[in-house]
């Protein structure tokens, strides 16, 4: 048996942020990351219509990119002494993600992380609150899904907290927030969207509900990506909901080795995190090589390769011709190659091989890959990225 999980009510459009005014509850807490909502008036507006629906609200702020463990746990103790009945996070994948934890353990107190960070093993929620989503990035889909990024500073691991217990109860999509993105953080959240939305189609865990939410956003990435990135605001629209549906689709399809390889090499290195969607964009062509030798995989890609125009003749030329396409989407990006390209020291890289190759498989996103994967193969692989080489194993 498998399970198809959404919020109950996704509000979107222009506007859609008044669907506030109408909200139903007595305290909010409004978390939020690093100050764009705040600079760009957005904070103001939530509040005010929080106002307006009679709730009092309390913030917390500066969330930063990749919530760690200890900001998780700092803002469950404030949600403790508050005491509200909705927790509304807005802004980027990280203050939704740190807020969608942080409710754990205000309903849990004497939890702890490794009681969670086992996939589909939280406790039962809703005790005291509800949440809301309020995304303004179009990349993490994390508005519609029972995913939670939290990264452990002390281990360098990035942990993706898996329960359906955690899908929002409500998502507001206004694209009036994503307009405000720059041109790299739409690159690079517009590739994470994508990524979400392949590897889902591919993933062991697809099926007939999920399969038209993945390919219809990888079309709608296809057709707006680039303009967006060129600042135009119907496409930004159109890729707010692209995301969204790509969202819905990996929050119950799940995922695969990309976001293993993302998880675990993001905060890994010296010389500078690697955000999460430049990883996944780099390392997404590579991956699709590593398992379309997997015919049933390859069949999938080839599907996805039609659906966007490319019919070379056969499965393995249509899938070759799509990672091609990636490598284009990814120069018009300014996104790199290489891992090298990146800036990551090939000394650090080789030291820490081992290590990053075995954690990558013990991911959570491993599982639902279409093609399996040992330690030995995983290190083939990275070094494949590393150094830009042909997949052939």
């Amino acid at each position: 048996m498998k399970r198809f999980t959404l919020p109950r009510d996704i509000y979107w459009g222009k506007d859609s942020l008044a669907e506030l005014k109408k909200l139903k509850g007595k305290k909010a807490v409004l978390v939020l990351g690093g100050g764009s909502m705040r600079r760009f008036g957005f904070v103001d507006k939530v509040l005010a219509y929080l106002k307006q629906a009679d709730i009092e609200t309390e913030l917390i702020e500066k969330i930063e990119p990749d919530p760690s463990v200890e900001t998780v746990l700092n803002g469950a103790k404030k949600m403790l002494d508050f005491g509200p009945d909705w927790i509304i996070a807005m802004g980027g994948g990280s203050p939704i993600d740190a807020a969608k934890a942080m409710w754990v353990f205000y309903e849990y107190p004497d939890i702890k992380f490794e009681d969670i960070i086992q996939p589909f093993s939280f406790p039962e929620l809703r005790k005291k609150a509800k949440f809301l989503a309020i995304p303004s990035t179009s990349g993490t889909g994390t508005e519609v899904t029972a995913f939670s990024v939290i990264t452990d500073n002390k281990k360098g691991i990035k942990y993706p907290l898996a329960d359906f217990n955690i899908t929002p109860d409500v998502a507001i999509v206004d694209p009036a927030l994503a307009e405000t993105m720059p041109p790299k953080l739409t690159a690079y959240t517009g590739m994470d969207a994508l990524t979400h939305a392949v590897e889902a189609y591919v993933s062991s865990m697809n099926g007939p509900f999920t399969d038209p939410l993945a390919m219809q956003a990888i079309e709608m990435v296809d057709k707006y990506l680039e303009v967006s990135y060129a600042g135009n605001k119907a496409a930004r629209e159109q890729m707010h909901y692209a995301q969204c549906m790509a969202g819905m689709a990996f929050s119950n399809a799940l995922l695969g080795i990309t976001h293993s390889m993302a998880h675990k090499t993001g905060p890994a290195y010296s010389t500078g995190h690697i955000p999460h969607g430049c990883a996944n964009a780099i390392y997404l062509p590579y991956v699709i090589a590593y398992n379309a030798r997997e015919k049933s995989a390859a069949v999938r890609y080839a599907a996805i390769a039609g659906r966007l125009g490319i019919n070379e003749g056969s499965v393995r030329a249509d899938v070759k011709a799509f990672c091609k396409k990636l490598y284009v989407y990814n120069e018009k990006l300014s996104i790199p190659h290489t891992l090298k390209e990146f800036g990551i020291r090939e000394e650090e890289f080789l030291q820490k091989l081992d290590y990053i190759a075995g954690a990558a498989v013990s991911d959570a996103c491993t599982l639902s890959n279409p093609r399996q994967i040992n330690k030995e193969q995983m290190k083939r692989l990275l070094n494949a990225v590393y150094y830009g080489m042909e997949i052939n194993f």
